[in-house]
């Protein structure tokens, strides 16, 4: 969206904000009103333009549970349940090649762009891996909000990714890559081949560059 377009949007939400808390300062708001004026300020702040639509903000049962928990645990049975729906959501490769090329994994890896109102549909968006994640030893600049990735595949004993020994990470690593909440129930990484942010042919070069031995993340 333009800039005056989000100055003006992050202005009603301010103002939309205060008059509630201002509106509730006898009483501390509970955490199902302070959502509902959440969502009330988003819907009324954004609009559909281009291919951002304001489907975006509807939650599916997934996020909306783990949005209630207010970042607390999930219970148990729930949290189980979770991960075995996405689990079901997740389509290993049409042509049964889990590998692409890992020099295009890493320019997915280092390719924040795509999603946003100006980009016309069908465009190859970026993974923005970089932004959570070291991954390669030459990329100076990275997030620590998810784990390294540095080393991925040699860690886990992947000499082959093609072996049957090494079948379990490479369904693992496909399955996160699709869809993390399979494995996490709230996990903040982006649900790749789920949402559709990054296709077929993308998700196996991300692939390689985790697991293929001839990748400078497995040197």
């Amino acid at each position: 969206m333009n800039k005056s377009y989000t100055q003006a949007a992050l202005s009603a939400a301010g103002l939309a904000f205060a008059a509630f808390f201002l509106a509730s300062c006898a009483t501390a708001p509970t955490a199902q009103q302070v959502d509902e004026a959440t969502q009330q300020v988003l819907k009324s702040s954004f609009r559909d333009q281009g291919i951002a639509k304001m489907d975006r903000l509807a939650l599916d049962a997934s996020n909306q549970a783990c949005s209630e928990a207010a970042g607390k645990p999930l219970d148990e049975k729930l949290a189980k349940s979770i991960e075995e729906a996405n689990l079901k959501t997740v389509k290993l490769p049409s042509d049964g090649k889990y590998l692409g090329n890992w020099s295009e994994g890493e320019k997915i890896a280092q390719n924040g762009r795509g999603l946003t109102w100006s980009d016309k549909p069908g465009e190859a968006n970026g993974g923005s891996c970089y932004n959570c994640h070291q991954i390669s030893k030459a990329e100076l600049s990275f997030g620590s909000i998810g784990p390294s990735l540095y080393n991925y595949g040699k860690l886990r004993g992947v000499s082959n990714p093609a072996s049957p020994e090494s079948k379990p990470i490479v369904d693992y690593t496909w399955g996160k890559l699709w869809n993390a909440k399979a494995y996490n129930a709230c996990s903040g990484m982006p649900r790749f081949g789920h949402a559709s942010i990054l296709n077929e042919q993308q998700i196996r070069d991300v692939m390689a560059l985790l697991l293929d031995p001839n990748s400078p993340v497995n040197k």
